[in-house]
């Protein structure tokens, strides 16, 4: 018969039901994610969730506020998508995850900002009355804060964005001062003079976590002090006598704040002769110096000695004092040597120089042996030779005047003054220089100090087992983190911290709101003035403490003369204000409590916010105010790289959102170990959007094969063929996994899951298969609504399980389907397959006809790609030879060209011929290719003999034959008249 002239083809389009959907391919997330935006905004959607949730368990993530100083960077970005992905999957997991944003706004950062204003128009700070100035850096903090606010929006987060919370509001600060009296009636806080990390840039104090270690380069100093007296009380005899301790130092400038040497017991030491140096050097033939003998051909070699001889052992606790190298100028006093622990013989000569004004080292050790100074006449207290400027001071005799630092953090002419005057009295064996890393203020980038200044502290309560210190590392050990890695870093550092230095010489932030007796420097406790203080606090903010007439009103009626108290105008280290935030945002707000289920931030916050909240809290209220705490690395470039401007190498969030969408950065950060530093660039990007690109348009295959769904089509499972209900098992299978991940924090596990199942499980496999079915099968057809029925379940559980990580694209899909004022994906919990939908039997037996199905798709794929036999794996009829029975079993009853997608299939027992095509990962299956035999239908495009067997349709299928009447009755319409 002649297709052409008795058969003419008929153009049966019309009748196939290809999927529709008004979901697009093309996302626009740049044009379309403001849009939806818009509509949460528009619908209160925070508010709805919180309606909604109303009753249910609360989870609560307390937000660590960032700086409001400025537009946030990739960093800030995947902190507070993380928080996102977190509070959306715990409100999707049927919780009421209430989130409030909240800001860091006092310190120095702004005060910075606003002095730079002031400069820049030739204004001097100073000469602004104070709270004038701490207005202006008010406005500044309220105008970064809702920058940010908008720029955190635009990322998806959903929040309490209408009322976050801020350090800055008056509740806030009136809390802070609160807090900061507990622990002044406590007597945890004390004000005392210890060496501080000093800014001589900013002129104030530091703490830990406002110092970042650069390289730099210090001059470098070996320095004889003479031996002076004996143990005993006698001068040095033999071989000790005109010997010299010999001390090594990067920090010359702390050489006339000398006032001991330390020295380690574990260490050997030995005395030593040198035998030959060169005329003109410093260290000349005949000296005898003591030195660590671990250290001392290093020693030589650094001093251009040529030969030294050792004399004898030396014991150290047998010296008592050495002279000053610098007592012609002034520095008459017994320098004493003294055990200390942290002393090595790594570097250096064995020797630690100790000047207790400058080293937290040098001032513990001084400190721990006050008992044996004073008996052995020594004075003992610790000088003040450096001022705020970084200038010697009165106390460092020949060099009052000289500066360590400048007011732009350059190297002075303090060392190179002290050097000169070393030289001059013989003191110096060596000079050198050194690269190193040295601490610097994160804000100015300068080296900082050590300085000997009065200061308040909060006690750590050393050698007490209610102390602060004890009850913080018990709280650490209640504590779950995340990773655990986090918990010994935390616990590192409160072991070894010193007392918490928490005032501050600036004038933006909470003051130390307490009184000072004059006589005797007893803070005053009273309830009265302490409630007086916090209420004008809360109504009028901290700016009330500067205010004329503060002390007199803070005091009026409580003490007999006001004049006798000391009014304390030092400000609170901002950590302290961070750290105390759990107690005017967790504690105070009606629908939140405390404590937090979860605290999470960058691994700098062990020693930042984590550290300040967990010291305040249990100064306080005696255990931390978090259970969990999360911590992530930090953003780096894209091949490992610290991200700076000067290697163009930064890749801004705003840049992201604009050309790619908001989605793709949310997606980069639930797909990253965030645990560890992530990196981020223009080819990860790339991965990110291709991988989008993927999950959208799975997504939008869905959506359009669920055109016209009706609630009567839907099966229940056991009128389901087989392949269905594995797919509903593999769904419920990865529902554990997706559950299991989202309850970990473990968010690339999430993704992971879901991108190897839509598209391995799904595009790859189950959509591939039943494209013929729904595109030709009649609407009626129980295979048909089994796979819509599928799809329909797909769809609810794709869309809400992606729903935190990319909140923006499951909302569109959602609203393609669901349209509605009030509908959203986001108001819906996780959907949750039932149990009973899991059969490992038919799991087990369907992942091996996969694993036949690759033997098969590889043998047509070398067909169509290499040698090019076939264009379509319709045009196939494959042979498929099986030698294993069981497998064999198995195939009985399945369609395997259904699941070949070709027109025929045949299946036969045997190892089947040598040339036949096999995966070495499969055994016992071979393929041999066959054509396809028969007529092409003209609507479904197999090649088959059944084609023509129909009358009224004989250039189709039967099957299709069926599904075109049935088309034709559903449209009371005749297709071909």
């Amino acid at each position: 018969m002649n297709d052409k002239t008795d058969n003419p083809v008929r153009d049966y389009r019309e009748t196939l039901f290809l999927p529709r959907t008004d979901f697009p391919m093309k996302a626009g997330l740049p044009q379309k994610e403001p849009d939806i935006l818009k509509r949460w905004q528009a619908m209160d959607m925070f508010a709805r969730l919180r309606e909604d949730a109303k009753g249910r368990e609360l989870f609560i993530l307390h937000d660590g506020p960032p700086y409001a100083n400025g537009n946030i960077h990739i960093g800030t970005a995947l902190n507070k998508i993380l928080k996102d992905l977190i509070v959306r999957s715990q409100q999707m997991s049927g919780r009421d995850a209430n989130y409030v944003p909240g800001w860091d706004c006092h310190g120095l950062p702004i005060e910075w900002k606003i002095e730079e204003q002031y400069r820049a128009k030739g204004k001097n700070k100073d000469a602004i009355p104070i709270n004038e100035f701490r207005q202006e850096c008010r406005a500044f903090a309220e105008h970064w804060k809702n920058v940010q606010s908008e720029e955190f929006q635009r990322l998806g987060v959903i929040g309490n964005w209408k009322d976050p919370y801020t350090t800055m509001s008056f509740a806030a600060e009136a809390q802070i001062a609160r807090e900061l009296m507990k622990f002044s009636v406590s007597g945890q806080l004390y004000r005392g003079s210890k060496p501080v990390m000093w800014s001589v840039v900013e002129k104030t104090a530091l703490a830990d976590a406002e110092v970042e270690y650069q390289d730099y380069t210090s001059d470098t100093i070996h320095v004889k002090f003479p031996v002076t007296f004996m143990a005993d009380g006698t001068a040095p005899k033999g071989d000790l006598a005109k010997a010299s301790v010999v001390i090594w130092t990067t920090t010359p400038w702390t050489i006339p704040g000398n006032r001991a040497i330390s020295y380690s017991p574990r260490i050997a030491y030995g005395l030593y002769e040198i035998v030959q140096a060169p005329a003109d050097n410093w260290a000349k033939t005949g000296e005898r110096l003591i030195l660590a003998d671990n250290l001392a051909s290093e020693t030589f070699k650094a001093c251009r000695v040529e030969e030294f001889k050792r004399l004898a052992d030396v014991d150290i606790a047998g010296i008592a004092t050495c002279a000053h190298p610098l007592v012609a100028l002034g520095y008459d006093f017994r320098v004493p040597l003294l055990a200390g622990d942290h002393v090595t013989d790594d570097a250096g000569t064995g020797f630690v120089h100790t000047a207790p004004s400058h080293g937290a080292d040098d001032f513990d050790v001084w400190e721990a042996n006050l008992g044996k100074l004073k008996t052995m006449g020594i004075r003992t207290e610790i000088p003040f030779t450096v001022d705020a400027d970084g200038t010697f001071t009165a106390e460092a005799p020949a060099f009052t005047g000289k500066r360590v630092l400048t007011d732009k953090g350059e190297k002075g002419d303090a060392n190179e003054a002290v050097i000169q005057a070393l030289i001059a009295a013989n003191a110096l064996i060596a000079r050198g220089r050194l690269k190193h890393q040295y601490p610097h203020s994160w804000r100015s980038k300068k080296p900082i100090i050590f300085r000997n200044t009065p200061q308040w502290f909060i006690s750590m309560g050393d050698g007490e087992n209610d102390g602060l210190r004890a009850k913080a590392l018990k709280a650490i050990d209640d504590t779950q983190f995340v990773p655990p890695a986090g918990q010994n870093r935390l616990r590192g550092m409160i072991e070894a911290r010193p007392d918490w230095v928490i005032s501050r010489q600036r004038a933006w932030g909470v003051p130390i709101c307490v009184f000072v007796d004059k006589a005797t420097g007893v803070v005053l406790n009273d309830p009265e003035v302490n409630e007086r203080i916090a209420n004008a606090f809360e109504a009028e903010g901290a700016d009330a403490w500067f205010a004329d007439g503060a002390h007199e009103r803070f005091l009026k009626d409580r003490v007999t003369d006001p004049n006798e108290w000391e009014k304390v105008n030092d400000i609170l280290d901002v950590w302290f204000d961070s750290g105390s935030t759990h107690a005017f945002v967790l504690e105070q707000r009606p629908d939140l409590r405390w404590p937090a289920d979860v605290y999470l931030e960058g691994s700098d916050q062990h020693r930042g916010w984590f550290h300040s909240s967990l010291l305040e809290s249990c100064g306080t209220r005696g255990r931390a105010p978090y259970d969990t705490v999360i911590t992530h690395g930090f953003t780096m470039a894209e091949d490992g790289r610290k991200m700076s401007k000067s290697l163009g190498n930064q890749v801004f969030p705003q840049d992201v959102i604009k050309q790619s969408g908001a989605d793709i950065l949310r997606l980069w950060v639930a797909s990253t170990d965030y645990a560890d530093d992530q990196r981020i660039g223009p080819e990860i990007l790339k991965s990110n959007v291709e991988a989008y690109r993927k999950l959208r348009n799975t997504l939008r295959y869905i959506l359009g094969t669920l055109d016209g769904w009706e609630e009567s089509e839907r099966l229940h499972p056991k009128d389901m063929p087989e392949l269905e209900r594995y797919i509903l098992n593999k769904l419920a299978d990865i529902h554990a996994s997706v559950v299991a991940g989202y309850r970990a924090y473990d968010f690339k596990q999430v993704v992971a899951t879901l991108i190897n199942f839509m598209n391995v499980d799904l595009s790859a496999f189950y959509l591939d298969i039943r494209k013929d079915a729904l595109y030709c099968d009649a609407p009626s057809s129980l295979r048909r609504r089994a796979c819509r029925t599928v799809m329909d379940q797909l769809f609810h559980c794709l869309s809400t399980w992606l729903a935190p990580i990319l909140c923006f694209t499951a909302e569109e899909a959602w609203l393609s389907r669901f349209a509605g004022e009030k509908s959203s994906v986001h108001l819906m919990q996780f959907a949750s397959p039932p149990a009973e939908w899991i059969d490992a039997d038919l799991a087990g037996k369907w992942d091996r006809i996969r694993d036949v199905r690759r033997v098969i798709t590889g043998a047509l794929e070398i067909e169509r790609q290499v040698k090019k036999t076939i264009g379509s794996s319709l045009e196939a009829a494959p042979e498929i030879h099986v030698a294993d029975k069981d497998v064999l079993a198995l195939l009985e009853g399945i369609d395997i060209a259904e699941m070949a997608i070709t027109s025929e299939a045949k299946l036969v027992a045997g190892e089947g011929p040598a040339d036949a095509f096999r995966l070495d990962d499969v055994k016992g299956v071979a393929v041999v290719f066959k054509p396809a035999e028969g007529r092409k239908c003209a609507r479904s495009w197999k090649i088959t003999p059944a084609v023509g067997s129909d009358r009224e349709f004989p250039d189709i299928t039967p099957r299709d034959a069926d599904a075109v009447r049935e088309w034709q009755k559903r449209h009371k319409k005749k297709l071909f008249a």
